[in-house]
């Protein structure tokens, strides 16, 4: 098969796989691997990677978490009625149904297994969402659109590694549509910020950059001068999502420049405002510089920002384990492989959920338990069991 025939199969361009055959662009994106693998034949992706671990094709074709299913069943059966099969939703407000939505973000937020907390209470949201939807018109209609479009953005994040790729793209795209439908410039933006999210996942750096720098300027011109904090948390999202789309994109100045306008945003935002979905504040700024550096490959550059971050002034549970296993990434790109299994275990005692479904996370693990110096080979064989058993 041709470079041209293959990059046309999966959508891109022959420069784009060209630059991935040859090491100049990284693919660190799941979906263009499985894509690549089932278009090529290839049984196991350590064949694309150059991976010496086992890797199959089939490990990711089946639920990685056992709260998927729900899911996926009232996403299937919810905009349409069809909630006989699993009980009748039962219709709520808009003002309540926002509430039940911004419960569950918090939950997110703080519960060290996410995915089974909120994933359990899901498919009975969705289902009184897309009800409530049904029951009324005008203004309140579009409340309820927007609350529901709010709710999709946290499906979406929850979906992330641990479905197949059709059924996570469904989720985003109900988010941009109810939000879209909801008319109002904040939520329209915010579904600006999880498609660009989306985009940057799956390897179109540059697609999300420029959407979420349109996402900036449209919601700019809507709130002029007097943005609310939910407006200001909506902008530092989106100026974060294209930091790190041009770190990963290799652009260093345009990371930092946005990564500079994030901060400014950050700093205007009244003291203890938060953007609820991203968790944009100060500290999250602070979390995205260290990741921008393990994406321009500064490994020490990472680690001396996370020195100096205090985790107890991290809000969330799912960015605190982020940061320590971003952090772990920068020490084994050091060849620190002790701190790297000090890191990695510290962030998995945070959350494992939030680690263990992350494939990199366990790729990680496995590569430590194989090379860190036998001291700490014990511990880093637990580990690996540890992230191995989840879902």
């Amino acid at each position: 098969m041709t470079r041209p025939v293959l990059a046309g199969l999966v959508g891109r361009s022959s420069d784009w796989l060209k630059k991935i055959e040859t090491g100049v662009r990284p693919l660190n994106s799941l979906p263009l691997l499985l894509e690549l693998a089932r278009t090529l034949g290839v049984d196991d992706l350590a064949e694309l990677t150059g991976d010496e671990f086992d890797a199959p094709v089939h490990v990711w074709e089946k639920d990685v978490h056992h709260v998927v299913p729900a899911i996926r069943e009232a996403m299937r059966d919810a905009p349409f009625g069809l909630s006989m099969a699993s009980g009748a939703a039962s219709v709520v407000d808009a003002g309540d149904l926002a509430t039940r939505v911004r419960r569950l973000w918090l939950l997110w937020h703080t519960s060290p297994n996410q995915r089974t907390d909120v994933g359990t209470v899901l498919p009975t949201l969705i289902r009184q969402a897309h009800e409530s939807i049904r029951a009324t018109d005008g203004d309140t209609r579009r409340q309820c659109r927007s609350a529901a479009g709010d709710l999709y953005r946290l499906v979406q994040r929850l979906l992330a590694h641990i479905c197949e790729p059709e059924l996570h793209a469904m989720a985003v795209e109900r988010g941009r549509a109810l939000s879209e439908d909801a008319d109002t410039p904040t939520s329209l933006a915010q579904a600006t910020w999880s498609s660009s999210v989306s985009l940057c996942a799956s390897g179109h750096y540059d697609i999300a950059a420029r959407l979420a720098d349109g996402g900036v300027t449209a919601l700019l011109l809507s709130c002029g001068d007097a943005p609310t904090a939910i407006q200001m948390g909506t902008i530092g999202a989106l100026q974060l999502e294209a930091a790190a789309a041009h770190g990963l994109a290799g652009r260093e100045g345009d990371s930092y420049r946005y990564l500079d306008a994030a901060a400014a945003t950050a700093a205007r935002m009244p003291s203890g405002a938060w953007h609820l979905a991203s968790a944009f504040d100060r500290t999250n700024v602070e979390i995205l510089a260290v990741i921008v550096g393990v994406s321009l490959h500064r490994p020490g550059e990472a680690v001396a920002r996370a020195d100096k971050i205090e985790l107890s002034g991290t809000r969330s549970i799912v960015r605190r384990s982020r940061l320590l296993l971003e952090r772990a990434n920068a020490h084994a790109d050091r060849r620190e492989l002790t701190d790297a299994v000090r890191c990695l275990s510290s962030a998995a005692e945070i959350s494992t959920e939030a680690v263990a479904l992350i494939p990199w996370a366990r790729t990680l693990a496995d590569e430590l338990a194989e090379r860190v110096p036998r001291a700490a080979r014990a511990d880093a064989h637990r580990l690996r069991t540890r992230l191995s058993v989840v879902g």
